[in-house]
């Protein structure tokens, strides 16, 4: 029996349903029931109806999924796989915020942990965030964790005024904008697709700025033939499925996240086969608050 067929047997005997994000490595893709972004993976656990979902993801992930399914069994192959990023605010930092500007609205990135969500107003993901914030009551926005992120929304939503966390994703606050102007020169019929977590000096380079799946429908939907990826390199698999014809180029610096690659077919089975690794249900009063950012998230995305 190959690891493929334990997975697909262990699911039966579970009544379990995988979900994997695109960062992942490509086998883990392969086997996944629903693969997608942030976004995408949060709205497809708010209706799932399996008694266990396994999420191929980082841990922001997993918990977002236990919120919108408290009663379900959640797993994750790696409970160490975590996201750098989740972490990079303080309460303080909120707290000071809401004293100074009366009114202020906190918008809450997905990529962040349960706690963090508990302070905030509404979370949001990268393929909603300038959607949701034009609804949005008020003027001030403190925007957490992600800097680039609230920069690029901020840059779409101009009346609205923005107020900047120091957080970033180490994978994309590390790419090369030198290293991308020498893909362009190399192929000067490429476009430059972008994720907004980049910096503004690669963000400046881009034919188009959005979420890991807006990437991939704007390549899929695009007349080039080349395509210059200025995000994680697991969406590679997803790009070649939708544009086998088309070329896709990195930046010589590959963009990993080690975290998404811990995930592998042997751990799927091995939590499928135990339940190890089950995300415990939250605090009442955390999961109450943070439950209701993402939900509100749903309601107005």
């Amino acid at each position: 029996m190959t690891k493929q067929e334990e997975i697909e047997q262990l699911k039966k005997e579970r009544d379990a349903v995988i979900l994997a994000h695109y960062y992942t490595r490509p086998e883990v893709q392969a086997i996944a029931d629903y693969i997608g972004d942030s976004y995408y993976l949060s709205e497809k656990a708010s209706s799932l109806t399996a008694k266990t979902i396994v999420f191929c993801g980082v841990s922001f992930m997993g918990e977002s999924a236990k919120l919108l399914n408290p009663d379900r069994t959640v797993l994750m192959p790696d409970e160490s796989a975590d996201c750098p990023m989740a972490h990079m605010v303080t309460r303080e930092t909120v707290e000071a915020a809401r004293k100074k500007y009366p009114g202020l609205v906190v918008v809450c990135y997905i990529n962040s942990t349960a706690e963090i969500k508990s302070w905030s107003d509404v979370c949001v993901t990268s393929a909603n965030a300038v959607r949701i914030v034009k609804k949005l009551p008020g003027r001030h926005v403190l925007f957490i964790p992600d800097r680039n992120l609230a920069r690029h929304v901020a840059s779409e939503v101009p009346d609205k005024i923005f107020h900047y966390n120091d957080g970033y994703c180490p994978v994309h606050e590390e790419m090369s904008a030198a290293e991308i102007r020498k893909l362009k020169e190399e192929h000067r019929d490429a476009q430059v697709l972008v994720h907004p977590e980049c910096g503004e000096e690669v963000l400046a380079l881009a034919d188009y700025t959005g979420s890991t799946t807006g990437i991939i429908q704007y390549a899929k939907n695009s007349a080039a033939g080349e395509f210059i990826i200025g995000t994680e390199s697991g969406v590679l698999y997803a790009l070649r499925q939708a544009r086998p014809d088309a070329a896709f180029y990195f930046p010589q610096t590959e963009p990993v996240c080690e975290n998404m690659k811990k995930i592998t077919l042997e751990k799927i089975a091995g939590v499928l086969r135990t339940g190890n690794n089950e995300l415990p249900r939250m605090e009442d009063q955390v999961s109450e608050a943070a439950g209701e950012t993402l939900k509100k998230m749903l309601a107005l995305a």
